[in-house]
């Protein structure tokens, strides 16, 4: 026997469920009720009448601002951490564990005393500290 040499069996007639004509069952909708009726969608927040989540949380005042807060060291610390003729950068300071991010910018302040001559590149440096560095005979290069 061969495929072709196969009887077909009858074959049972699809139903075309929601299509009149008494062809019976519900289409998948149950019996009855808000869902079961044409054009019927539910907004997805309601809660059958309670109050949603939505409602007991918090409102959220103010915003968050898009610009980066500088990342404040004191040369204090700077005098502590960098030998002599060191150059200090985000790189350098990110290798030492002084700030998390490099992308973040880096402001030195004039907190303490600085006796080293140290190089400052790619950071933000207050008055105060700059005319510290240079009395000290460091530079800073931005």
């Amino acid at each position: 026997m061969q495929i072709h040499q196969l009887k077909i069996k009858s074959r049972k007639p699809k139903r075309r469920i929601g299509r009149g004509g008494k062809k019976g069952t519900y289409s998948g909708r149950g019996v009855k009720g808000q869902k079961s009726r044409s054009g019927a969608n539910i907004n997805p927040i309601f809660e059958g009448g309670r109050s949603t989540l939505i409602e007991h949380l918090p409102k959220l005042r103010g915003f968050k601002s898009i610009h980066p807060q500088n990342q404040i060291i004191g040369l204090d610390k700077i005098n502590k951490i960098f030998d002599e003729g060191a150059v200090v950068s985000p790189q350098a300071l990110r290798e030492k564990r002084i700030i998390r991010k490099i992308k973040v910018p880096v402001k030195i302040l004039g907190n303490g005393e600085i006796t080293k001559k140290i190089t400052f590149e790619k950071c933000l440096v207050s008055k105060s500290a700059k005319e510290k560095i240079e009395k000290a005979g460091g530079i800073v290069k931005n």
